[in-house]
């Protein structure tokens, strides 16, 4: 049981670590914070709290830092809300607009989120791994433009646009919409451009611009089953003490570009007796392994789908700040689900 000074040291430590990255000692906490005990006080408390687990002593210094656990009980039981009206507004604005779709808009609040806090941003989408293919729809823009939109067994729905290098007839392409419904439906997502690669010869026999076709379908399907994944602001990592390795730097930039390898991070970490695991009231995640911090919340993607936003760079970061803009994005997508809802019960009746 921690006492009220205990905590006290412990918030002040933790809040100056996240600013300076250097371990902090008792003259800091006295001299910058204010705290009114003595150095051999602060000394001593600072002392409990290490064989408590709260802090860690760095080998090279005489300061202490934070350890998880200490990041756990800061998030679980001192963290105060930080509201950012310009953030926040900014936010707002994106979801407001008509002309974008919530896939975009989504993407966009990653890219400000990471620019804003020199994190790293992004979305985790559903696990394609276990969906099939129901349908495709390409809908022609022009002669050598098109989009064309994937449907999954749960209602998953994504669009990709097909930018052609010569003209395609409407009736090529209808005819290739058939062959591939015919042919691929309940095609698991993962087989989609072996399957394809299948039924070349039929898209040979029956469509004129096969080749073309062919092609703009096979990049897609790789794209639809591999992109479930979008980070924004990995290179901000750079600048971060934590990641003045580069060979750590390379690890993590791998990691956070790859869905695959990442959700299976993820799970693994969670049964990692060395890793720090905590949920809090408003629905957010958070994981601590190493030096890395990964803030998640669950947001509707879909009809039956759910992604995982999140921010994931050093333990040693702005929490209050962070978690308050994943709140408020999720809020926003809500409502955006919300407001689409409800057009459409209008427009049905």
């Amino acid at each position: 049981m921690l006492t009220a000074r205990n905590i006290e040291i412990l918030k002040a430590i933790v809040e100056e670590f996240i600013q300076t990255a250097e371990p902090v000692g008792s003259k800091t906490l006295v001299d910058k914070y204010g705290l009114p005990y003595s150095s051999a006080t602060i000394r001593n408390d600072m002392a409990q709290l290490e064989n408590l687990g709260y802090l860690e002593k760095p080998h090279t210094s005489a300061g202490r830092v934070p350890s998880n656990k200490g990041y756990q009980f800061y998030c679980e039981n001192i963290l105060e809300a930080h509201e950012n009206s310009d953030i926040k507004f900014a936010i707002a604005n994106i979801f407001t607009n008509e002309s974008i779709n919530i896939e975009d808009a989504i993407k966009e609040s990653c890219e400000l989120i990471a620019d804003m806090t020199n994190l790293v941003s992004g979305v985790l989408g559903p696990d394609a791994s276990h969906q099939t293919l129901k349908h495709l729809k390409l809908f022609p823009l022009d002669p050598k433009t098109a989009i064309c939109v994937f449907i999954t067994s749960s209602g998953h729905t994504q669009n990709k646009m097909f930018n052609f290098q010569d003209e395609v007839s409407l009736s090529d392409i209808q005819k290739c919409m058939e062959i591939l419904n015919d042919n691929l439906c309940d095609t698991p997502i993962a087989e989609l451009n072996h399957r394809l690669k299948d039924i070349r010869p039929l898209l040979c026999e029956n469509v004129k611009r096969h080749e073309m076709l062919f092609n703009a379908f096979y990049a897609a399907f790789v794209k639809f089953a591999s992109e479930t994944l979008y980070m924004s602001g990995t290179s901000n990592m750079m600048y971060q003490p934590e990641f003045s390795d580069i060979e750590k730097l390379k690890e993590f930039t791998k990691i956070v570009n790859d869905s695959k390898l990442f959700r299976n991070l993820l799970s693994e970490k969670k049964n990692d007796d060395n890793a720090v695991v905590t949920h809090t009231e408003s629905g957010t995640d958070l994981l601590w392994f190493d030096d890395i911090a990964v803030i998640s919340s669950d947001i509707q993607y879909g009809d039956n789908d759910t992604a995982k936003l999140m921010v994931v760079g050093p333990n040693r970061m702005q929490y209050d700040k962070v978690m308050s803009l994943l709140n408020y994005i999720k809020r926003q997508v809500d409502r955006y689900r919300g407001d689409k809802d409800g057009k459409q019960e209008k427009e049905e009746r």
